[in-house]
């Protein structure tokens, strides 16, 4: 722990304690490298931004319903001393919390994390995986409701209005990042 902060390697431990699939954990991978480039984007703390991206799931597969995600989760980050600004972040990208996203990095996370996901999904069916994915092709398989349909567009839609990018600007931005860690990802 530095300065109070747990380190990336404390909490890919948490993550991998709690998560044991690699569907799951390479999502975690992907909304954190999303996470970490719009910290750079914006001048904030690419360690902060990625905590929160990585562990925003952690609790999800032994705690997946509504009343228990992300809410123990939560619990187990402050008794580990995450600092309040990633735990927030982390209520706050499940809508069905109430809790507001007042923080950039709380509605980056929000933004971020259905549209990587939605991201992947389209990766896997791709001979190319993410090598030349084109904003319009996300555009066109967002339309389609029977792809991925787990995937909120609602949630997708309305990250990309409390973040205040052009919806076409952050697709692209998602993709550059999620390209730029293909390898850790498994889609290179």
């Amino acid at each position: 722990m530095i300065d109070g902060v747990p380190t990336r390697e404390e909490a890919l431990s948490l993550l991998h304690e709690y998560t044991k699939t690699d569907s799951l954990r390479k999502h975690a991978l992907a909304v954190e490298a999303v996470m970490r480039a719009y910290a750079g984007k914006f001048g904030e703390d690419e360690n902060i931004y990625g905590l929160a991206g990585l562990l925003h799931d952690f609790d999800y597969e032994m705690y997946p319903n509504a009343d228990q995600h992300p809410y123990v989760g939560n619990k187990i980050l402050a008794e580990k001393g995450y600092p309040d600004v990633v735990r927030q972040a982390i209520m706050g990208h499940a809508p069905y919390t109430n809790v507001p996203r007042e923080t950039r990095m709380a509605k980056c996370l929000f933004a971020c994390d259905e549209l990587a996901g939605f991201i992947i999904a389209i990766a896997l069916v791709r001979p190319t995986k993410l090598e030349g994915l084109e904003v319009s092709s996300v555009r066109k398989k967002l339309k389609d409701k029977a792809f991925a349909r787990s995937v909120s567009r609602d949630d997708i839609r309305n990250g990309i209005a409390e973040l205040g990018i052009p919806e076409d600007e952050h697709i692209s931005f998602v993709i550059k990042a999620l390209q730029n860690n293909a390898n850790i990802l498994g889609l290179s």
